[in-house]
């Protein structure tokens, strides 16, 4: 009689280290993290758990902006989690609330613009992540803001970069809106 292996317990053995990779992955991966300056400012969508302090010891946030407003707060305790974190950890959290489904399409409006280069301009917060619930249109303008004001980067640079934390293609109206910032 031959001894024929169980096609079940391969099945489960596989199911396991596949959902343990698929795990590990999540865990060290922040949500849509990118580099605009290394050392200067980082983005991202929200952190979570081990995220902060990885963010911190890899990175030396020193400031985390958080562009999501007041009615996202709640959602899934994160704020909590984050407003305990920075307090326990010394690293300065600042609010900087841009509407996300704005008839604008979520441009920060020109007071915020100069809230966020007066942020940039201290050193003291460098280097900076700005965040939202995804990290990808709020936080790409508010860095294209700082990309084109701070004269270290063109036009063409800046429109590459927000493509890049976009993950698509510019608007005309996105187009319109990074021209207006570079005059």
């Amino acid at each position: 009689m031959k001894n024929k292996k169980n096609p079940f317990l391969f099945w489960l053995w596989l199911a396991v280290i596949i959902l343990s990779i698929v795990g590990l992955v999540r865990h060290f991966h922040i949500k849509n993290f990118q580099t605009v300056a290394p050392g200067v400012l980082y983005t991202s969508g929200q952190p979570r758990g081990m995220d902060y302090t990885r963010l911190l010891y890899k990175y030396h946030i020193a400031a985390f902006v958080n562009l999501r407003n007041p009615d996202e707060h709640r959602e899934r305790n994160w704020y909590n989690e984050e407003i305990t974190w920075m307090k326990s950890n010394g690293v300065k959290y600042i609010e900087l609330p841009i509407e996300k489904d704005a008839p604008d399409e979520g441009f920060p409006e020109s007071q915020d613009c100069q809230k966020f280069l007066e942020i940039m301009s201290q050193s003291s917060n460098l280097p900076v992540l700005i965040h939202d619930s995804s990290g990808k249109k709020r936080v790409a303008y508010l860095a294209a803001v700082w990309m084109l004001k701070s004269g270290g980067f063109t036009l063409q640079q800046t429109i590459d970069k927000v493509r890049q934390i976009k993950e698509s293609p510019l608007t005309d109206q996105e187009t319109e809106f990074l021209q207006s910032v570079a005059k």
